[in-house]
C-alpha cells in the first residue's frame, strides 16, 4: 500500500489503535543481501531519494516521542505511523560492532546504573572537547552491551514513555538492516533509514573508526548504490567524504548552531564555522561531496531572546540553488521544544500547537524535517502534498 493521502491517514489511525502494545525484538538470522521486493519499489522506487514523498517526514530515533528511542520498537512504531525515512544514530562496542544510541554514553538511555557487575566501568571521559561522566559503549563488548535494556531518555518531560522502559534490548545496526529488510517485504516497499556517524574522529582517535564497518554493512545488505534507500549524515563533513570513497549512497552534512565548528574542522585547524558553512561557498563545498544538509531549524528560522519565530534566513533558496536537499531538525510536540508562539499552557511537558509549528516549517520550502512525532509531521504534511512547493522553495 502506498504511504500517501487517504491511504496515510488510514495507516495512522490504525497505528494509534495499536500503540499500546508491545513490540517483540528482532530474531537473529542470517546476514543476506536486500531482495529486490525490499529494494524495488515503494518510497522512491528507482528515482532514489528524489522520489520519496515531498516534505519527506524522517522519525527521529524512530517515534521516540512515543518510545524509548533507538530501540526497534521506536522504529516500528515510526514506522507503522507512517514515517517515511526511520534515523538510526551509530557507535561503535569495544569489540567494534555498530549499534544504534544517539550517544556513546548510555547512563540516560540504558539501565546500566542498575548493574554492579559494571559499576567500575563508570568514567570521566572528553569527548569532542566536552567533559563528559557515565558508561561509554567503546567500553563494553557487545555480549556485555547486550545484558542491558533501555529506557526513556527524557522522563520528566515523556512520562508516559517510561511504561516501556525494559522492553527493549540495544540494537545493532546489522539488526536494524534485517528488521528493515524484513519490512520492506512485508509491505512490498523500501525502508528507508537515515544513518548517522557519531562522533567519528573521536572513535577513529581510537581505533574504532565507523565508516569502515558502516560501508561493509551496507554493502552487504545492498544498501551502497546511488538510488539505495538509505541517506548517510554526520556533523563532520570528513566523515561523509570518507564515506563517498567507500559507497555511493546519498549524503547529509548536518549543521549545529552558526558559531560552532564541526569537531573534524577544530582538530584539523581549519577555522571555518557553521555560520561560513550556510554562506554560498560553503554550500558549494558542501554540494562536491553531499547532497543534502540537515540544519537545525534556527540557521532557517531563528527565534528571538522571547523564543519567537523570526524572519527566515536564505538558506533554503541557496542550498536549493547548488542542488542540495534540507532535512533541518528537530520538531517535537511538546512545549519545551516548541517556539513560544507556538506553546499552550505553562505545563512545559504538554502538547502546543505543533501542527502549526510543523506547517511553518513545510511553508520554508524545506524538502523533510526529522521529528520525534512522525503522526503529527505527517498530517501537517498531507496540505504540501503532492508536489506542491511554496513559492520560497
Amino acid at each position: 500500500m502506498t504511504q500517501g493521502g487517504a491511504a496515510r491517514r488510514t495507516v495512522l489511525g490504525a497505528a494509534v489503535l495499536a500503540a499500546g502494545t508491545g513490540i517483540t525484538s528482532l530474531a537473529a538470522g542470517t546476514a543476506s543481501a536486500a531482495s529486490p521486493s525490499a529494494e524495488g519499489g515503494g518510497h522512491g522506487g528507482n528515482k532514489g531519494y528524489r522520489g520519496l514523498p515531498y516534505p519527506t517526514v524522517i522519525g527521529h530515533r524512530g517515534a521516540s516521542g512515543y518510545r524509548p528511542e533507538h530501540t526497534l520498537g521506536s522504529y516500528q512504531l515510526a514506522l507503522d505511523l507512517g514515517a517515511d525515512v526511520v534515523e538510526q544514530d551509530l557507535v561503535p562496542t569495544r569489540d567494534g560492532h555498530l549499534v544504534c544510541r544517539h550517544e556513546n554514553e548510555i547512563g540516560g538511555t540504558t539501565d546500566v546504573a542498575d548493574h554492579p557487575e559494571f559499576a567500575g566501568r563508570r568514567t570521566t571521559k572528553s569527548v569532542d572537547g566536552i567533559s563528559v561522566t557515565g558508561w561509554f559503549t567503546e567500553d563494553f563488548t557487545l555480549a556485555e552491551l547486550k545484558t542491558l535494556r533501555a529506557k526513556e531518555r527524557i522522563p520528566a518531560v515523556r512520562q508516559r514513555n517510561t511504561l516501556y522502559d525494559g522492553q527493549w534490548a540495544v540494537p545493532t545496526f546489522e539488526e536494524v538492516l534485517r528488521w528493515a529488510d524484513r519490512e520492506g517485504r512485508r509491505r512490498g516497499e523500501r525502508v528507508w533509514l537515515h544513518v548517522e556517524t557519531k562522533h567519528p574522529s573521536y572513535f577513529r582517535g581510537l581505533g574504532l573508526g565507523l565508516e569502515e564497518p558502516l560501508a561493509r554493512l551496507l554493502r552487504r545488505y545492498g544498501r551502497d548504490g546511488r538510488d539505495a534507500a538509505v541517506f548517510l549524515q554526520s556533523f563532520e563533513p570528513s566523515s561523509m567524504q570518507r564515506l563517498s570513497r567507500l559507497v555511493s549512497a546519498p549524503r547529509v552534512v548536518l549543521l549545529s548552531a552558526a558559531g560552532t565548528r564541526p569537531w573534524d574542522f577544530e582538530q584539523a585547524g581549519d577555522p571555518r564555522t557553521v555560520a561560513d558553512l550556510v554562506k554560498p561557498e560553503g554550500l558549494k563545498w558542501i554540494a562536491g561531496f553531499a547532497q543534502g544538509i540537515g540544519p537545525t531549524m534556527d540557521l532557517i528560522l531563528p527565534r528571538d531572546a522571547a523564543g519567537r519565530l523570526g524572519t527566515p534566513t536564505t538558506l533554503v533558496k541557496d542550498a536549493h540553488a547548488r542542488g542540495l536537499l534540507l532535512h533541518p531538525y528537530t520538531a517535537r510536540n511538546e512545549n519545551s521544544f516548541l517556539p513560544a508562539e507556538y506553546r499552550r499552557g505553562t505545563d512545559p511537558a504538554a502538547y502546543g500547537d505543533a501542527l502549526g509549528a510543523f506547517r511553518t516549517y513545510f511553508q520554508q520550502g524545506i524538502d523533510g524535517i526529522f521529528t520525534d512525532n512522525p503522526d503529527t509531521g505527517l498530517l501537517a504534511a498531507e496540505a504540501f502534498r503532492p508536489g506542491r512547493r511554496p513559492v520560497n522553495g
